[in-house]
């Protein structure tokens, strides 16, 4: 996806994040984040706005800290989200290509980090924000959900502090059922994951990574929709098909938190 089309995914959702948010009103609980209300949804994604602001709008290179959550509620909440999430948006649109600042994953550049960073970050808040509100709250479209779930895996997860690890060496495949080619091969050990997109054997790359005997068959695969997997992966919904070890499956429950 390019960065403007990313930037527009963020504006949209935002804008249904706000006017979600209003309807449940800010004291309703937040189910797909246990312990949340939506005050707590708005003040966490408006501070998230407001540091990525930060990042391509002063120029920061090093890692710069948030400016932690404001003591507002209710309407006054809201207008504040909404002011942040309209700099950010202005920010990104407004910005060189060759923006220069701190950003923590690989990414063609800051800015394209900064502006698919803050799209997935919004959608998924998004849909907290309309769980709230009751309802059915609307998926995530197939590229975009793909896009996302290459981020987590191929991102997030590959850093030194995933804590999705497994004592004895696993394979977990994703695939997405309605996008061809929307496959990922997960490996897992006691290091952090590595992920190959794609069947594992017919990846030449990830064969060379296996140990003998480990080829063919992943131990457990997660199936479905891709919205749907995008949105489990991130724990907000069951997935949808779970074929194999389950344990596998509840292990990425347990362990995939990103903090």
């Amino acid at each position: 996806m390019t960065i403007s089309a990313h930037v527009d995914v963020l504006e949209r959702e935002g804008l249904l994040l706000a006017a979600a948010a209003e309807v449940a009103g800010s004291g309703a609980e937040v189910p797909t984040c246990p312990g949340w209300h939506v005050r707590d949804l708005l003040r966490h994604t408006g501070m998230v706005h407001r540091w990525a602001t930060a990042f391509v709008a002063e120029g920061h290179t090093s890692y710069h800290p948030d400016g932690g959550l404001p003591d507002l509620d209710g309407p006054a909440l809201l207008d504040w989200f909404r002011d942040g999430h309209r700099m950010l948006v202005d920010t990104l649109r407004a910005a060189p290509a060759d923006v220069r600042c701190w950003h923590f994953l690989p990414a063609p550049s800051p800015l394209a980090f900064w502006a698919r960073r803050q799209a997935h970050e919004t959608t998924v808040h998004r849909f907290d924000a309309e769980s709230a509100r009751g309802g059915t709250p609307s998926d995530p479209g197939e590229d975009f959900a793909v896009d996302g779930i290459d981020e987590l895996l191929c991102g997030f997860h590959a850093r030194a502090k995933s804590a999705v690890r497994s004592e004895k060496p696993r394979t977990l495949r994703i695939r997405a059922t309605d996008v061809p080619g929307a496959v990922w091969t997960v490996r897992l050990s006691t290091e952090p994951p590595v992920t190959v997109r794609g069947d594992a054997q017919d990846t030449q790359d990830a064969k060379d990574t296996q140990d003998a005997g480990d080829a063919g068959d992943p131990d457990c695969e997660l199936a479905g929709p891709a919205a749907r997997l995008y949105l489990a992966l991130w724990n907000r919904q069951p997935f949808p098909v779970v074929t194999g070890d389950a344990r596998l499956a509840e292990l990425w429950r347990e362990k995939s938190a990103v903090t």
